[in-house]
């Protein structure tokens, strides 16, 4: 369990669940760390250490006043107030005893070049992938630079683009902390990037990387247009190759004594390499088969930064993919295009889109992009981020697949192409053209043949989300910010609603706001992130799973060491059902949240995670009875079966009274097989098709089928293994709850099983 009064911890310390103490490239870093993937050492100067500098400076009252009124589509104002904000932040002293930690913690790295990184608590989640709004600052050299350069991170939290992102997403801009990882410089030979699932397309059967000379800031920014190289993900078979001749790279300032000094330069690719391809077809299989090896660690496509060193790769960021689809139909191209080709570059977000140019040369300029136009720049960052949002499609000179204009067209669902060479020359200011982001081509005029082809894929896809089927089909969802989007989607509902997001963003412990006497205000904060689901899926069902914190989560909240117990096992620890029989006042707080939004929307349903007994499910009961929560036509109550007590006495939980049960495919995994689903030692070994984890599903979807009551699954196991959803079709499942990336392909899988088994519902 990690002390948060602590200023530094270590990688080794921390892990994929501590994302409120060191951001999600924090625990991302020390997961890969723990899990024996090679990533170079270092340590994470906590969110909460932040924070503590914040109360320390007085800083608060001055923040707040600058943001008091802010229109952040004011680009011009927004600018202003974050500029002085940062001013602010920069001119406060840091606290002398976490300069020191910084400073010790720098003298047990080794000292030498370092990487200074930002890593927001509510950044690199699922399903939020506008990752790159804070700085980074490479080659750090000397002690007093590494406190002054993790001071610069945190005033980036303050840049612009980063106030406009968390006022677009509903965070609470003082309640999002701010981790500074310092990491040891890998002085890169080779850097890229690598996805374990082809970006473009979402064909999880390839990864794709993408390689340059010098340091990977070059490639993530756009500047340098890759090598791309695609592997079979099975066979690690190289299956394209194309190769981007490449003349200057960004590598370590050289000095004029021979000697290195702090800061980036960029430099002429060494004569004879520039022709040549990054890496061979060996080193591709070699880096392919450590990317394989993450995305079976986590259980999800991952989005990895790598660097090549000495003979050897290093891992120094992964982020879960955030924006799957799915494959176009090529058999369908349609007419030939008879509208000049203009120029053309890399696909980077399909779609097809029409409008006029807009030409932005320095995001200062962005409003300049309305509604309707298309952007063209050198490469996006951030800052362009309010301008994509208006943009029908994006056109860059430089850049791949995974550069921030292709990330982040593909999260907003508009066209892109990328890499198109000098299109911010070619093309002119009010120019009418055609981006087709599905091919990389660039039309003179209307191209009528490829908006039409575009057409039909919306119609094609359109007929794919109006599918009938007898099974339902929920979606598993945590964010708020989602929750409109998804919503807009052809779905029955949310199938599992987790809290621990929202607790997160809270970040403090509830026990803390009952000891400081402003227990409503946990409450609100609570109720208003469930109020979002249940406002955007109305009158569809919002499943909500009570929350599931384990005691080192728990303890990760500011306050929590205070109440949290250090246990050797939190997975199979105090957590659950148990939790709210044995706090009832920390109980009543959630209970009362729930009742706040089921005063506005009665879609609001209750699940009970973690249930070992009978005897704990009829006490849960009681306590949410006492407090007005019984069930009836319009309040339904769930329980989660994932404890194997669950599936052997089934009956006897039924019995108490409930109106479903939901399947944790995970946990049940882990408890049936007695493996550490975070195990990668034992990852092999963790499957949810293993005979036995197939046999308990089974039997808890027949038995809840012979006792009348819902019975739906929420697990990873759907989203991942479409056999397990034929299964669970031909069991009797009445519903099955899947990740958002997941819900078009889930939805075939289900309609195609019906048919098979004749279940199919009958044509209106």
């Amino acid at each position: 369990m990690i002390s948060t009064t602590n200023a530094v911890v270590w990688f080794s310390e921390v892990g994929r669940d501590d994302v409120p103490v060191v951001g999600g490239k924090g625990a991302n870093l020390g997961e890969l760390t723990r899990a024996g993937i090679p990533v170079p050492p270092g340590f994470v100067v906590t969110a909460d250490t932040y924070f503590r500098f914040i109360d320390h400076s007085g800083l608060e009252p001055a923040i707040r006043k600058e943001l008091f009124g802010l229109d952040v589509h004011n680009s011009r104002d927004l600018n202003e107030r974050a500029s002085r904000i940062r001013a602010r932040l920069m001119e406060a002293p840091v606290p002398a005893h976490i300069a020191e930690a910084i400073r010790m913690g720098y003298r047990e790295l080794g000292q030498g070049p370092v990487a200074v990184r930002s890593s927001a608590t509510a950044e690199d989640l699922p399903e939020a992938s506008f990752a790159g709004q804070q700085s980074t600052y490479l080659n750090v050299v000397g002690e007093e630079n590494v406190v002054r350069a993790v001071q610069a991170c945190w005033a980036s939290l303050w840049e612009g683009r980063a106030i406009f992102y968390r006022e677009e997403s509903g965070y609470d801009h003082m309640k999002v902390g701010l981790a500074v990882p310092v990491q040891r410089m890998v002085q890169s030979e080779i850097s890229g990037v690598m996805f374990t699932v082809e970006p473009v397309t979402s064909d999880a059967t390839k990864i794709t990387i993408e390689a340059v000379y010098g340091l990977g800031e070059g490639i993530v920014s756009g500047e340098i247009s890759p090598d791309l190289y695609i592997v079979s993900k099975q066979s690690l078979q190289v299956l394209d190759i194309t190769h981007a001749p490449q003349d200057r790279m960004i590598s370590r300032h050289l000095g004029s004594d021979g000697g290195y000094e702090t800061g980036n330069t960029w430099q002429e690719v060494p004569a004879g390499l520039g022709g040549r391809q990054k890496l061979t077809e060996d080193q591709i299989r070699e880096l392919a088969r450590i990317g394989r090896g993450v995305e079976e660690h986590y259980g999800s496509h991952q989005d990895i930064e790598w660097a090549y060193e000495g003979g050897n790769f290093y891992l120094v960021q992964s982020r879960p993919v955030t924006t799957m689809r799915a494959t176009d139909d090529e058999g369908d191209e349609g007419e030939t295009e008879t509208a000049p080709l203009l120029l053309s570059g890399q696909p980077a977000s399909p779609g097809v889109g029409f409008g006029k140019v807009r030409i932005v040369h320095d995001p200062a300029d962005i409003d300049i992009v309305r509604p309707g136009d298309i952007l063209v720049a050198e490469m996006t960052t951030p800052d362009f981020v309010p301008a994509m949002k208006r943009a029908v499609a994006i056109i860059t000179d430089r850049g791949g697949r995974t550069c921030h204009a292709a990330i982040v067209s593909r999260e907003l669902g508009i066209p892109c192409v990328v890499g198109a060479g000098d299109a911010t020359r070619q093309l002119a200011v009010d120019q009418e053209i055609t981006v087709d982001g599905s091919s990389g081509a660039v039309y003179q005029g209307e191209a009528l043949a490829r908006l039409a082809w575009y057409e039909r894929q919306k119609e094609r896809y359109a007929k794919s989300a109006s599918l009938k089927t007898t099974t339902k089909l929920y979606v598993n969802l945590a964010e708020p910010e989602l929750a409109e989007r998804v919503a807009a989607q052809q779905v029955d509902g949310v199938g599992l609603l987790r809290a621990e997001f929202i607790v997160a963003q809270i970040g403090v412990h509830p026990r803390t706001f009952i000891e400081e006497g402003r227990p409503e205000e946990y409450t609100r904060q609570l109720a208003d992130g469930i109020r979002e689901f249940c406002r955007a899926f109305d009158p569809r069902p919002v499943v909500y799973r009570l929350t599931d914190f384990k005691t080192n989560e728990y303890a990760n909240l500011r306050g929590g060491t205070k109440y949290e117990a250090n246990e050797e096992n939190p997975m199979i620890g105090f957590r659950g059902a148990s939790r709210y029989i044995e706090e009832p006042d920390v109980f009543q707080l959630e209970i009362e949240a729930i009742k706040l939004v089921r005063a506005e929307y009665n879609n609001l349903y209750v699940m009970v995670p973690f249930v070992r007994t009978p005897a704990e499910l009829t006490r849960v009961k009681q306590i949410l009875a006492e407090h007005g929560l019984q069930r009836g036509d319009d309040f339904k109550l769930w329980m989660m079966v994932e404890v194997p007590s669950n599936v052997l006495i089934l009956d006897s939980f039924i019995e108490v009274g409930i109106d479903g049960i939901s399947i944790g495919s995970n946990d049940l995994t882990q408890l049936v097989l007695g493996v550490d689903r975070d195990s990668e030692k034992l990852a092999h070994t963790f499957d949810e098709r293993n005979e036995a984890v197939m046999l308990a599903i089974q039997h808890a979807v027949l038995t809840a089928r012979r006792r009348g009551i819902t019975v739906s699954i929420c697990g990873q196991a759907p989203s991942v293994y479409p056999e397990v959803t034929e299964k669970l079709v031909e069991w009797g499942a009445t519903s099955v709850s899947v990740s958002p990336d997941m819900i078009n392909q889930t939805r075939e899988i289900i309609a195609n099983a019906e048919v098979k088994l004749g279940k199919a519902p009958k044509p209106d």
